[in-house]
């Protein structure tokens, strides 16, 4: 203790000599629960000193302890959470679920690798590495892993341009290369556990971005769906498409099988799907052949390909374009190359590289998890991305997220856990070491269509865009920028767009967030004709009876009705001189000025200068202020003079130096307009300790010191600890209200009579022959929380800030009763109910 006191002693000597104040706006430096306020003095009540918290505290908070660091690690594999209780119920889905995934994610993986400018294999080494990997880390079990077709398209065109200025670097080389540091950054962000940081990204933004890349793989496609040549696919979209109108006349014997195989996929889905909805007892079936449809084209147009091809192997005979060889095993595993030369070469493609694998995995992942009733763990889905690709590499991978077709196959096939990922490796697997041979008669134009068909459903359809203009016709406006922009210029282009606006419109709208000033309204309860009483039952109860104004209470609603409640409804004024303002979006420096700037003017309109001479001559006044026209003062001797502000804080959860320094201004530039007297400020419905703090460091919470003499006349709010409103009384009025009720009847029948209605539990008999049971019963009842007569009770807020208010209508009372007491007046009756 002696240390202590030493400690503070010196502390105090310290900010005296550096000139700090530590008695800011308190220079009586009285404690701060006797500064001249009423003494808090019910009798059967608990006093309450609220301790701002410290920095040490918040230290506390922040720095992870050796639990949280071991929940850490738990958490890091969530598949330890669920693989001690897998059975065979949930083998046999997952193996249903991967087998099925596995038959689509080969030919996909194979195709898209192409848009990577990739050779085919690679799409089948990034497959295996993210569904086999993907398992360890996974907080979804519908989520598969693996090349898709925008990462993909990504992947090539940064592909090209490092071939165009480092020509001795191979694309796999580059696309390892990439997946490596955009692995290392993703994962590193998961480990902190930002992954909150992909909220940033609106979804108007990821329905543009998916939709515009639709649209530019699958216009690239055309060319090799009709064997179309002389110009380059990797293009804007719009030139693209000019160019295959060009050539469109010499379109090759391509066309043939790219454009049936494309018209049998479509007619698949079409039949598999028109077949469910007329037999939905084999609805399954018909899924399960639709989703295998991939691999059965692939299958068909392969035998086509071999059976005219087989005397044709040489590429210049061949009489159409055919994938070729294929490898067995993994022949380019090897350690990713990392250099400055190779990562200078692509530095400026990472940012989109990382926020295209994360806003497509994370969309996908959400979206399913809604689906099917269970939440995933961002942050945690990044360290699996992360580290799928961060391995994929070492084994030939190139970057790879969750596939929304194939996510939508799994979670369709009925999947149980993510332990599918491992029966799609297996499959994987097999077709890498068994299937080259047949991979080589594969139809460039098959896989094209394949393409196509599976970035079709990517695109938003018009009746979820026409649900966008429902609900923020702002942001259709920014998912058609992001498509147009896509389309005109690139993928890459079209992600910085729509991330840029939106992100300038969510600034724009905090910084011009618009405060409301509150007027009050009485309002009651009704089903239909009927009222609802204090006993919160719904009964006919007369508009004009005292019964119906005691279940009458007072609500706030914004003056000019902004909330689009009814405008025949007209709020009250709270008090001539008394305003409500409310916070409609934070409070932080960038909407401070605009929230108090509009306040200020409004007060102004509202009101008039407590000393109407304080500039007594014309030369006084500022520039800024002209005052009355002369013969027009009695239009401002109407208006009430400023009393006192209350500010809802409701929507507010942290504040900065900024936006209090602004109120410190704003509450001295009040203090000055309503000279000599002062303006007092209530603040309500503040949610964060900081910010009670941050506002009572700057003087807010108590009254400011003056001259007056007389005692402040605080308002605290009190809830019952003990008694019939506590929440240990209302779990007992439960537990005893059915047998209250059989013992008050069997108590009617033989003779007893309630002597209260307003005390359930004081039962008195006619004569001196109870029933013991009655009796016993009585001494429970009187003895409980619930129905005993004691009741304690404790201030909501702390006694050493009594302007700090749990409600605005506490706020409200505490403000007129301090007013009605400056002005000499004692102060009305303030109850649960203002009139």
């Amino acid at each position: 203790m002696a240390s202590d006191g030493t400690a503070t002693k010196v502390g105090h000597g310290l900010a005296k000599v550096l000139g700090i104040k530590l008695h800011y706006r308190n220079p009586q430096g009285l404690d701060d629960v006797s500064r001249g306020e009423s003494v808090y003095s019910v009798s059967s009540a608990d006093s309450y000193v609220e301790q701002e918290p410290s920095t040490w505290e918040w230290i506390r908070s922040v720095i992870p302890s050796g639990r949280g660091l071991v929940h850490w690690a738990y958490h890091l594999f969530p598949f330890v959470h669920w693989i001690g209780r897998y059975n065979v119920q949930w083998l046999y889905g997952d193996l249903v679920a991967g087998i099925t995934v596995g038959c689509v994610v080969v030919p996909q993986s194979m195709a898209y690798a192409r848009l990577a400018e990739l050779a085919p294999e690679y799409g089948l080494y990034s497959s295996f590495m993210g569904v086999l990997v993907y398992w360890f880390f996974a907080t979804s079990k519908d989520i598969t892993i693996g090349p898709v077709a925008v990462m993909s398209t990504v992947t090539g065109n940064v592909v090209n341009r490092v071939k165009e200025t480092h020509p001795e670097f191979d694309g796999n080389v580059v696309a390892s290369s990439l997946a490596v540091i955009s692995g290392v950054v993703i994962v590193s962000i998961g480990l902190v556990r930002a992954g909150w940081l992909v909220d940033f990204i609106s979804l108007a933004a990821i329905s543009a971005f998916m939709t515009g890349s639709a649209i530019n793989i699958a216009v690239g496609q055309v060319p090799a769906l009709m064997g179309i040549t002389g110009f380059s696919n990797r293009e804007a979209t719009y030139k693209v498409f000019i160019n295959i109108l060009k050539h469109l006349g010499s379109s090759k014997r391509d066309a043939a099988t790219g454009l049936t195989a494309l018209t049998f996929l479509y007619l698949i889905r079409y039949a598999c799907n028109l077949a469910a909805r007329r037999m939905p007892h084999r609805s399954k079936l018909f899924f399960f052949l639709s989703t295998l449809r991939t691999a059965f084209i692939i299958l068909l147009y392969t035998l086509i390909s071999f059976l005219v091809n087989r005397n044709h192997r040489a590429k210049s005979e061949r009489l159409f374009a055919i994938l070729g060889d294929v490898p067995r095993g993994f022949k380019h595993a090897a350690v990713p190359t990392l250099n400055t030369t190779i990562i200078k070469a692509y530095a400026a493609d990472i940012p989109v590289s990382i926020i295209v694998l994360l806003i497509e995995h994370i969309a996908i992942a959400k979206s399913f998890g809604r689906v099917n009733n269970y939440t995933i763990d961002a942050s945690q889905e990044l360290v699996a991305i992360g580290v799928t690709n961060l391995l994929g590499p070492f084994l030939g991978a190139y970057p790879a997220t969750g596939s929304f077709s194939r996510t939508a196959i799994k979670s369709k096939a009925g999947v149980r856990t993510p332990f599918a990922g491992v029966v799609t490796a297996v499959l994987v697997l097999l077709a890498i070491y068994a299937l080259p041979a047949v991979f080589f008669y594969i139809p460039n134009s098959a896989l094209s269509a394949v393409i196509i068909h599976a970035v079709g459903d990517l695109i938003t359809p018009p009746n979820t865009v026409y649900q966008f203009w429902r609900i923020n016709p702002i942001e259709v406006i920014i998912f058609f920028l992001g498509v147009i922009v896509t389309i005109f210029s690139s993928i890459e282009n079209g992600i910085y767009a729509t991330v840029s606006v939106s992100a300038a419109v969510l600034l724009y709208r905090v910084v011009k967030a618009q405060g409301r000033f509150m007027g009050k309204v009485k309002v009651r309860s009704a089903v239909g004709d009927q009222f609802k009483n204090e006993e919160k039952r719904y009964r006919d109860i007369p508009l004009d009876t005292k019964a119906n104004e005691d279940s009458a209470r007072i609500i706030f609603l914004p003056l000019e009705h902004n909330d689009g409640s009814n405008p025949q409804i007209e709020p009250q004024s709270p008090y001539p001189g008394i305003f409500i303002y409310r916070f409609s979006e934070g409070y932080n420096y960038p909407n401070a000025n605009h929230y108090l700037d509009y306040m200020v003017q409004t007060i102004f309109k509202q009101t008039r200068r407590t000393n109407a001479h304080s500039y007594p001559k014309l030369g006084d006044r500022p520039w800024n202020d002209p005052g009355p026209k002369p013969g027009r003062e009695e239009e401002y001797s109407d208006r009430p003079t400023l009393k006192a502000i209350i500010l809802d804080f409701s929507s507010v959860n942290n504040v900065d130096i900024t936006s209090v320094q602004n109120l410190i201004d704003v509450r001295n530039q009040l203090d000055k307009y309503a000279s000599p007297d002062k303006v007092d400020w209530h603040l309500a419905c503040i949610n964060n300790r900081w910010t009670k703090r941050a506002l009572a460091s700057a003087g807010f919470g108590f009254p400011t010191p003056s001259g007056d003499s007389s005692r402040w006349k605080p308002i605290f709010s009190v809830a019952e600890i003990g008694g019939k409103s506590s929440a240990a009384a209302a779990a007992e009025y439960c537990e005893h209200e059915e047998g209250l009720k059989k013992q008050l009847t069997r108590d009617e029948e033989g003779g007893f009579r309630r002597k209260s209605a307003a005390d359930a539990g004081d039962v008195v008999a006619k004569d001196d022959g109870a029933s013991s049971d009655t009796s016993d019963f009585k001494q429970t009842i009187a003895s409980s929380k619930a129905y005993g007569p004691t009741t304690k009770v404790a201030a909501v807020h702390g006694l050493n800030r009594p302007l700090f208010h749990v409600d605005l209508t506490s706020a409200l009372q505490s403000a007129v009763a301090n007013i009605e007491r400056k002005a000499g007046d004692e102060p009305r009756r303030v109850g649960t109910k203002l009139s």
